[in-house]
C-alpha cells in the first residue's frame, strides 16, 4: 500500500530470505566469508548458528549464488525426517531420480556416492546445506557425518553446512556426538545487529527497493526499533513494514517514535486496547 507514496519499486521489509536484500554487517560479511572459506577449502564440516530471524538463511542463499556453475547444491530446509527420509531428501535435492523408487537407506547412498564421484571427473564440487540443524536428532546427525565419509583418497566428495539456532552449539556439545563436533573445523555464530547498524540497514534494504527519500526515521525511532527488536533483523522488517504503513496512513515522511510504538502495539495485537 505505501510503495507508491514513497516512491519504491519493490516491498523493502519483506521477511523472504532475498539475497539482494542482505545487509552485511562486519558480522554478517564475516559469517557469508567463513562459509565461503569452509566450503571453497574443503574443510568437510561448517557449523553457522544464530538466533531466529539473525539472517542466517539469507546469508547461505546469497554465497550458493557466490559459488557459481562448478558446484552442485542441496539446501534441506526441513531436517525432520527418518534415517531413510533424510538420505532421499538429500539425493532428490541433488537431482537424483529417487522419489517413488523402493530403495533403501544403503542403496539410496550408493547412488548419492556414484553421482558424488561423477562431479570429480566433470571437476565440479558438491555441497549440502541443512537448515534448522538443531531440531535433527543424534540419529540423524550420525547419518550426516557417515555422509562425510564419502571421499576418495585426496579429497571429500560432500561438503556439510549446519546452520540452526544456537541450542544446535549445545546440542552437538553431547560427548554421544563427539564424533562430529571433532569433524567441524569452521565455525561462527551471527549475533544480533547493534544499535548504530540500524539505520544503515533500514536504509539499505530502502535504497534497493528503489528508495531516492523518504520514508526517514528519526534517531529516537531507531532506538525504539531496536529496543523492541534486539537487533534481530526478521523482527526489524516486521516493525519497519508497520511502521512505512502508518507513515502512509499518515501521510508522513518522517518515521517518529511515536509511530514506532503504534506499529509494535498492532504486531503485538493491541491496538485498541
Amino acid at each position: 500500500m505505501y510503495l507508491e507514496y514513497y516512491g519504491l519499486n519493490e516491498p523493502p521489509f519483506d521477511i523472504t530470505p532475498n539475497p539482494r536484500f542482505l545487509f552485511f554487517s562486519p558480522k554478517h560479511r564475516e559469517a557469508y566469508n567463513h562459509l565461503l572459506y569452509g566450503i571453497r577449502e574443503r574443510k568437510g564440516f561448517i557449523q553457522l548458528t544464530g538466533e531466529v530471524g539473525a539472517g542466517k538463511t539469507t546469508i547461505c542463499r546469497a554465497m550458493l549464488e557466490q559459488l557459481g556453475p562448478n558446484w552442485e547444491t542441496a539446501l534441506i530446509l526441513n531436517p525432520m525426517l527418518d534415517g531413510d527420509g533424510l538420505i532421499k531428501a538429500i539425493a532428490m535435492e541433488f537431482g537424483l531420480s529417487v522419489k517413488g523408487l523402493d530403495l533403501d537407506r544403503l542403496e539410496t547412498t550408493a547412488l548419492l556416492n556414484e553421482f558424488l564421484l561423477s562431479l570429480v571427473d566433470q571437476k565440479k564440487d558438491a555441497v549440502l546445506i541443512i537448515d534448522e540443524a538443531q531440531d535433527m536428532s543424534d540419529e540423524l546427525l550420525e547419518q550426516v557425518r557417515l555422509l562425510s565419509n564419502l571421499e576418495t583418497y585426496d579429497r571429500k566428495l560432500l561438503q556439510i553446512v549446519l546452520m540452526g539456532q544456537p541450542e544446535l552449539r549445545e546440542h552437538l556439545n553431547q560427548p554421544k556426538l563427539k564424533n562430529l563436533r571433532q569433524r567441524i573445523t569452521v565455525r561462527y555464530h551471527l549475533k544480533a545487529l547493534q544499535f548504530g547498524e540500524i539505520g544503515r540497514y533500514i536504509q539499505h534494504r530502502l535504497a534497493v527497493a528503489g528508495s531516492k527519500g523518504p520514508p526517514y526515521f528519526t534517531t529516537p525511532a531507531l532506538w525504539r526499533i531496536h529496543r523492541y527488536s534486539k537487533g534481530v533483523p526478521r523482527v526489524l522488517n516486521a516493525v519497519c513494514d508497520k511502521c512505512c504503513l502508518a507513515g502512509f496512513v499518515q501521510r508522513k515522511e518522517l518515521i517518529d517514535y511515536k509511530m514506532v510504538g503504534l506499529a509494535i502495539r498492532e504486531l503485538e495485537g493491541n491496538v485498541g486496547v
